[in-house]
């Protein structure tokens, strides 16, 4: 039933033109031949009366009407007959040729295979689960009426379009089984030996061919290879393959062999992995993610080999995917080790038998193997302790998120940061039992608390749950690696930076000696350790960190996936930070682009690369091309942050800067105003970034000649980032430059010379003489000299800051103009004065 339309008046024969297709068949009028299976041929045909309508009819094969034949293909017809679901191809008819050959009449299906269907129009994954669920529901329906299918397949599962909305439609029974009656009067029986099913498709029970009964679930184990094959683009095993090892060969990895869960499997592909994910309408690392947990333990446990781990319903299967997409937790997980275990000495006994008795010996005891069962069993018993954590987890957020329901809330509005209130309240009253539990809990709500910019709120939940994994796992178990980076996380928001770095590189340790040191969870860790160096100062301990998580994520993730480009995005900031520009910008772009893609015009992160492509712009003096990426990523994290988040209020003082360069001082104050105050009610007066800001509207002020105010920012700046981050810090020397250029405006030239002096010796120490922060320096020495009369003192530093200037910005920049301008003028300046050697 491939859909096609043929023309209804032409002379219709067999492909091979041995055998002319009929006329007619009882009173249905023949179009076109559309299908053939192993007893039958099908035909678009055409009824006639009652009502006019287009069916597909299928007849006997000429020579297949043995008795043997006949009956399966009067069980077809019957157990066709018996079901009305909208998910099965319908039955009209049925009656016999004049020749004696049985026909029966059905719904004649315009549709593809449900496989060829998904692939060709690039159906996303959620959608494809929405026509398996249909898929489900019509077996679910033969099952009830005592009908088991035996042959479902991707060829015997069409989409066809019913009110331009697409619908899954299973056809051909030609070799089902009923469970509860018997579908025809004539004998109709499977030999022991006989293959009965395709196997590609075929369920372990079926393979055995030694008369174990089959049921339900075979089709269950068939849905789920069906499933498979729509989700990772290949089925479980490559059968292509499997084929020159013979059927034996075959029939032994359908009974023995593991496949790969789907994650994994559209790894194995090669170049045709990113085609699979292409297929899906996403790039591979997000097609991997959505695959990853849920769907893999769906699949899985869908072909379990053992038929007794299996859904025991089409329905069950359903329902775990119904739950996937409701985001409830699933019935289906990872098998235990355990459970692994018993399935190794199952399928090898008899060489798990010979190694037993060879270690006994060897032994002279069975130590060993006790105490490798009582192994197995703790292990057995960790992961049924692990699940059954996860459901209370489960059932308290559900319970908690309760205060939300209209009914619950008895009309008024429920914010997210009341729930969390409120859950952060009920896990010390309610589950003080149960501590890991707890635990997890606190770590959870802790990390949203962050997520929402509320680290004052977090730390306590996430110390509290780093004390009780500490007490009850021990030092080195990754659930206490996991609170240590989350808490490190936080400090680092915080500005205490020295405890995050020891939280962090603890962290990084126990995941290393755990994982093995490249792992995904070893990358993130990294990263996380990388981003407080980078704001202590240490740039060159950040670098490698930096640079090990991008190889590590790239390996594992592709080049695409979100992970990738936060690493890309803060090795940007580190290369711009120690004044190598064109690096900085080339990552920044490559994460623009990406994330424009992989993550909509709206996303946050988004914003986080637009203001930094803008600022890299700015300092290059490309003010108009700038302005509109920083206003954007304004818009972007209002909108998705709301009016008090750190990152809005990062934004707002990048765009203030700019403002301030363009010497729009009006626009630029109320910015870093707002910023400071969204800061401070985040993070209290003495975070480092309130020194940031402070340092900028301290600016400013200096520039709109409102010196007492400026004196005032730049003094609570210097003396916050001194406390925070030491005297050796970059920052630290930003704060001594600008109260220096404030000294130089009130005439105080020693003070200034001092401060300028200062300044230089942190710049040169800790970012090299080469850093663009050290020739703003030079140049505020010169502008000194030059205010003091001592034109041949400025002329050097001019000269220096010059090279500097060009080297990082090229002469099309405005402060090289500036500068250069400046240069020019002390020249001249000096040429107006005699010589000393002609006096």
């Amino acid at each position: 039933m491939d859909g096609k339309d043929p023309s209804t008046d032409e002379t219709l024969t067999n492909p091979d033109h041995s055998v002319t297709t009929p006329q007619r068949i009882g009173h249905f009028r023949i179009l076109q031949r559309i299908g053939e299976g192993g007893m039958g041929v099908v035909y678009l045909a055409e009824q006639e009366e009652p009502i006019r309508r287009r069916v597909a009819l299928k007849l006997i094969k000429l020579g297949m009407d043995t008795e043997q034949v006949i009956a399966r293909f009067e069980s077809e017809r019957q157990a066709l007959a018996m079901m009305n679901h909208p998910n099965i191809a319908r039955v009209y008819d049925a009656g016999s040729t004049d020749q004696g050959r049985p026909y029966f009449v059905m719904e004649y299906i315009q549709g593809v295979p449900i496989t060829d269907y998904c692939d060709n129009n690039r159906v996303r994954t959620r959608d494809r689960l929405e026509l398996f669920l249909q898929v489900c529901d019509g077996i679910q329906h033969a099952h009830q009426k005592g009908i088991i299918h035996r042959d479902i397949k991707s060829s015997n599962v069409l989409v066809a379009f019913q009110d331009e909305k697409p619908v899954s439609k299973i056809i051909d029974f030609g070799v089902a089984k009923a469970t509860a009656q018997r579908l025809t009067e004539r004998t109709c029986f499977t030999e022991q030996g006989q293959l009965i099913g395709t196997p590609e498709f075929m369920s372990p029970e079926q393979a055995e061919m030694m008369g174990l009964d089959v049921d339900t679930r075979s089709d269950v184990y068939s849905l789920g290879v069906l499933l498979y094959r729509l989700l990772a683009g290949v089925l479980p095993f490559d059968f292509k393959e499997l084929r020159q090892g013979g059927w034996a060969r075959i029939l032994k990895t359908i009974r023995e062999a593991e496949p790969q869960k789907p994650s994994t499997r559209i790894t194995t592909l090669g170049d045709a992995s990113r085609e699979v994910a292409k297929r899906h309408g996403v790039d591979l690392p997000t097609l991997r993610r959505q695959l990853r947990g849920d769907l893999d333990w769906i699949v899985m446990k869908a072909v379990e080999k053992d038929r007794t781990r299996r859904y025991p319903s089409a329905s069950e299967l359903a329902a775990d995917i119904l739950r996937h997409l409701t985001h409830h937790p699933v019935v289906a997980g990872p098998p235990s080790n355990w459970y692994r275990t018993r399935k190794l000495v199952r399928r090898h006994q008899a060489a798990v038998v010979a190694a037993a008795l060879v270690i006994a010996a060897m032994l002279i005891g069975l130590g060993g193997t006790t105490i490798g069962l009582i192994r197995a069993k703790k292990a057995e018993q960790r992961a049924s302790e692990e699940a059954e954590t996860a459901k209370q987890v489960s059932d308290f957020l559900i319970g908690l998120f309760k205060v939300s329901d209209p009914r619950e809330a008895r009309g008024n509005t429920i914010t997210a940061r009341e729930i969390l209130d409120r859950g952060a309240d009920k896990i010390e009253r309610e589950l003080k039992g149960r501590p890991l539990v707890q635990a997890r809990l606190m770590d959870t709500m802790g990390r949203v608390y962050r997520s929402l910019g509320l680290s004052q709120q977090a730390q306590p939940l996430l110390e509290k749950g780093l004390e009780i994994r500490r007490s009850l796992l021990g030092e080195d178990h990754l659930e206490v690696s996991a609170s240590l980076g989350n808490l490190g996380n936080v400090l680092w928001d915080r500005g205490d930076y020295s405890h995050a770095k020891q939280y962090l590189e603890r962290s990084l340790s126990i995941k290393e000696k755990a994982l093995g040191p490249n792992d995904i969870q070893v990358a993130s860790a990294c990263h996380n350790l990388a981003s407080v160096l980078w704001s202590k100062g240490d740039y060159a301990a950040a670098k490698p960190l930096l640079e090990r998580a991008l190889a590590i994520r790239e390996r594992a993730l592709g080049t695409r996936d979100p992970e990738v480009t936060n690493t890309m995005n803060s090795l940007g900031a580190l290369y711009y930070t120690m004044g190598d520009y064109a690096k900085a910008q080339s990552y920044w772009e490559r994460t623009l682009t990406v994330r424009e893609e992989v993550l909509g015009p709206d996303h946050p992160y988004l914003a986080m690369t637009l203001t930094n492509l803008g600022i890299l712009k700015r300092d290059r003096g490309d003010y108009v091309e700038a302005r509109p990426l920083l206003e954007r990523a304004v818009r972007i994290q209002e909108k998705s942050l709301g009016p008090n988040h750190p990152n809005l209020a990062s934004g707002l003082n990048n765009l203030s800067d700019l403002l301030s360069a363009m010497k729009d001082f009006d626009a630029a104050k109320p910015l870093i105003q707002r910023a400071i105050k969204i800061e401070e009610s985040n993070f209290g007066p003495d975070h480092p970034e309130v020194a940031r800001f402070l340092q900028n509207l301290a600016e400013i002020l200096r520039q709109t000649r409102n010196f007492t105010g400026a004196r005032t920012a730049y003094a609570r700046a210097l003396m916050i980032r001194e406390k925070t981050l030491g005297e050796n810090h970059r920052d630290t020397a930003w704060s001594l430059q600008g109260i220096a250029h404030l000294d130089a405006d009130e005439g105080r030239y020693a003070e200034a010379k001092r401060n300028y002096l200062k300044a230089l010796q942190v710049e040169k120490q800790v970012l090299g003489p080469d850093h663009p922060d050290v020739a703003w320096t030079l140049c505020g020495l010169a502008d000194l000299y030059i205010k003091q009369g001592r034109p041949v003192d400025a002329e050097g530093f001019y000269v220096q800051a010059l090279a500097n200037l060009e080297k990082n910005f090229g002469s099309d920049n405005p402060d090289v103009k500036k500068t250069q301008e400046s240069l020019a003028r002390t020249r001249k300046e000096l040429s107006k004065q005699p010589d000393p050697v002609a006096r």
